[in-house]
């Protein structure tokens, strides 16, 4: 006895006094290391890309880089799991500090009976560090290190985290890792929402997830299962009924495939984070969408898709918008029909696809032209054929009304009045315009585009044009429902693209402006007021009338060649999207906006709640007299006038050039002039007057139009040479004529309008007669190739002539 106190004195005096600075040392190290040894990051294994809607609900996932379906740590465990798991694998596990020394004397006593290694007495807390370490195999070491790292976590962690740290990581057979990925590969639902019977299930899986599997030994997961439960009755857990009811509950054959509700918004966050657009490096998503909508619009897609496909168009897209917010409540780049095996494009994302335009873009140019002043609502526009070198844009049915309202033009979607309007705006401000919309595919210069831009010549995503949208609703709402103080001011928040992640919060505008930075109240309320009309021209078939009680905003567009087919409505509430076509660019007879589009539109407005509409921005409206038949600011001649609400900038719209004052002969038979008639003798009358082209077309449509009477053959003046104009060619530099593979030259129709059609027209040719024509001025003409020039005279003697250029080229 008295050899053991000598000898624990001189290690005592050994390490405390004699070497007691290294000892300090020594300790100290042993203490940093201690402290020291736990790393930042518990665990660092790539995890799933994981999508939920914006209560939570998972919509999506795509498995990790490593093949295991580990979806990213949840820092809640569920009650349920949470009493399972410790009841099972780790009972005092609240009550120790990473090491259950009771659980290690028993493990001893078990194994000393057994004759080999049965229990490991691991508490939950080293099965995190094991877990965390990656190491597989039992020895003395690395028990002991497990046990250190788990004293260790423990002093760093709270019971509550490293139970979520288990919960994420512990294995539950085959490739799925985690509990929330268990919870939906087994049993199709949130670990929140899993009953006793399925928690007891999940928590007998990380004991031996290769083992005790639940597509094979099935036997032997429900002893295992049913014995845990009866223990939870044991304890006071559970009750003996609920116990019974859950003893009941089957066992899980196989996994199940995880929901496939926004595949396309997956695979758009995960290429987004590839090319670095999204830098967060996160990879639990949770979205605005509304998953029992996004469920809704798939029905009603898979139903739209029998339909489209008899006619060889298999992909539809659809886009849904919080206008105010900018909130994306479905997200559908495609329709995936179920168990379709041929590879019809339905991968492909068309929201954030290019495609043509079409007329989709129309309300921007009309919105942008109130804006600036340009035009009035129902200002005439000319509707006549169009000559602009190689470029001759036409209405669908190549008929035409000679001058239309501006606002009739956006209503039956006419393409000369757009292409006219889009002409007098200026190809670069309306580049310059769609670019502060929102519209990220304009990038060439306007040269690029020329006039063709308003009429499909640009390329757009459903994407930007319901952001576009939305941002023009946005606006409007915001205008009248801001604070006293900011009331009836802009933002320039109002115009930003839609988000689809919940924590992009709406931005707060931190100043506000008295002018509007790109589009006007007044000039979008105004637009919506003429896009709500429910009547809208089949651009390329006909009228269609659609009945709803919704008061919407629409507009459709279809691509040329029939490739794409658009629908976007605005209310309010909503903005909807619609595209339908091939993902390929293959065109298909028929597929135009308003037939194949705009009935899905209505039917996905169908499965909103109700809407409202648009109050009108008094503050910035103002009543302006008009000339109620051309719609322009009065002149001194109009004879009735309307008034309009529309912006202040409307003010500087050109007054009425149509209305003029004719000077009639005694007997207002015969237009007359000082040259030959005493004022005194003439009788001046207000005439409604288009010059003779827009004429030609307008008195077809128009039968009431009244001709103006002709000058008496005394008073002919040079500007009577406005009765005669050319339809084709039409200041031209080149003709292009093509040559048949035969060698045939084709000829081309030359036509010319008279204010008197009966009027006889002589034709000339390089100085030669060709011949005359009567009532209908048209003649087919071969000239060779080289510049010419053709000459009209009518019987009265006025004179109009042409110059152009013949090009030949082969087919």
């Amino acid at each position: 006895m008295s050899r053991l106190k000598n000898s624990l004195k001189n290690i005592i005096y050994f390490f405390c006094v004699r070497h007691l600075k290294k000892t300090i040392l020594i300790f100290l190290s042993i203490g940093l290391i201690y402290w020291f040894c736990l790393p930042k990051k518990i665990f660092d294994t790539p995890t799933s890309i994981v999508l939920v809607d914006r209560t939570g609900y998972l919509l999506g996932a795509r498995i990790a880089s490593d093949g295991q379906w580990r979806f990213p740590h949840n820092d809640s465990v569920p009650a349920k799991f949470a009493i399972a798991i410790t009841e099972y694998e780790d009972r005092r596990f609240y009550h120790h500090i990473g090491v259950d020394i009771k659980g290690i004397g028993r493990a001893i006593r078990d194994n000393y009976q057994d004759g080999k290694i049965t229990s490991g007495a691991s508490t939950i807390t080293m099965q995190v560090m094991r877990m965390s370490t990656q190491r597989r195999g039992r020895s003395f070491y690395r028990k002991m290190h497990e046990m250190m790292m788990a004293t260790r976590l423990e002093m760093a962690y709270s019971k509550a985290q490293i139970l979520a740290l288990y919960a994420s990581n512990a294995p539950f057979g085959g490739n799925v890792v985690g509990l929330d990925a268990a919870a939906w590969r087994y049993y199709g639902k949130a670990p929140s929402l899993l009953s006793w019977g399925e928690a007891a299930t999940l928590a007998v899986l990380p004991n031996s997830p290769g083992l005790v599997h639940p597509g094979r030994n099935r036997k032997r997961l429900l002893e295992k299962r049913n014995l845990l439960l009866s223990k939870f009755r044991e304890r006071g857990l559970i009750d003996s009924i609920t116990t019974t009811l859950a003893q009941e509950e089957e066992i899980p054959a196989a996994p199940l495939p995880l929901p496939q509700l926004a595949p396309h918004l997956v695979g758009r966050i995960q290429k987004e984070q590839k090319l670095g657009i999204n830098k967060k490096k996160y990879a639990y998503f949770q979205t605005t969408l509304a998953s029992d909508l996004q469920i809704r619009i798939q029905q009603l897609l898979l139903q739209q898709y029998q339909h489209l496909q008899t006619n060889g168009v298999h992909n539809i897209a659809v886009l849904v918008a919080d206008t105010k917010s900018g909130e994306v409540l479905s997200y559908w780049g495609n329709v995936i029909p179920p168990h379709s095996k041929e590879d019809q494009g339905q991968n492909v994302d068309i929201i954030t696809s290019p495609r043509s335009t079409g007329s989709i873009l129309k309300p921007f140019l009309y919105a942008s032209m109130l804006h600036n002043g340009d035009i009035l609502p129902h200002s005439l526009v000319p509707d006549i054929p169009m000559y602009m070198g190689g470029y001759r844009p036409k209405n669908f049915y190549e008929n035409y009304d000679g001058v239309v309202p501006a606002s009739r033009a956006l209503v039956r979607s006419l393409n000369i009045p757009m292409v006219r309007m889009l002409q007098e705006y200026g190809t670069a401000n309306f580049c310059t315009q769609l670019q502060k919309l929102g519209i990220s595919t304009i990038t060439q210069s306007p040269k690029h585009y020329g006039l063709s831009l308003i009429l499909g010549g640009a390329e757009a995503s459903l994407w930007d044009l319901c952001g576009a949208y939305a941002s023009m609703g946005r606006t409007l709402l915001n205008y009248n429902q801001r604070t006293q103080q900011q009331q009836h001011c802009y933002s320039p928040t109002d115009f930003r693209p839609l988000h689809y992640l919940l924590k992009d919060s709406t931005p707060s505008p931190q100043n506000f402006l008295k002018e509007a930075p790109i589009l006007s109240a007044a000039s979008i309320y105004n637009t919506f007021e003429i896009m709500r009309q429910l009547e809208r021209p089949n651009t390329e078939g006909g009228w269609k009338y659609f009945e709803s009680s919704r008061d919407i905003a629409w507009k459709t567009g279809t691509s040329f060649g029939f490739r794409d087919a658009w629908a976007i409505g605005v209310t309010p509430e909503y903005t909807i999207g619609v595209w339908v076509g091939n993902a390929n660019g293959e065109g298909r007879q028929g597929l135009v906006g308003v037939k194949a589009a705009a009935p899905i539109l209505f039917d996905v407005f169908n499965q909103l709640p109700h809407t409202t509409w648009f109050n009108p921005p008094k503050e910035e409206l103002l009543k302006l007299p008009v000339c109620k038949k051309s719609g322009f600011r009065p002149s001194i001649h109009c004879e009735t006038i309307d008034t309009v609400l529309v912006g202040r900038h409307a003010r500087q719209v050109k007054s009425c050039p149509f209305h003029q004052q004719l000077h009639l002969d005694s007997t207002g038979t015969y237009q007359v002039n000082g040259n030959c008639e005493s004022v005194h003798n003439m009788v001046h009358q207000t005439w409604f007057l288009l010059p003779p082209l827009e004429e030609y077309y307008y008195k077809h449509r128009n039968p009431s139009y009244r001709l103006p009477p002709r000058f008496r053959d005394d008073c002919r003046l040079n500007s009577e040479q406005r009765s005669m104009q050319f339809i084709y060619p039409k200041n031209p530099t080149k003709i292009f004529i093509p040559i048949d593979y035969d060698g045939r030259i084709n000829g081309t129709v030359f036509r010319v309008a008279h204010q008197n059609p009966e009027k006889v027209i002589y034709w000339h040719l390089d100085n030669t007669y060709l011949g005359m024509t009567k009532d209908f001025h048209e003649m087919e003409l071969k000239p060779n190739a080289g510049k010419h020039k053709i000459v009209l005279v009518d019987e009265d003697g006025i004179r109009i002539e042409q110059s152009f250029e013949i090009v030949l080229k082969k087919r």
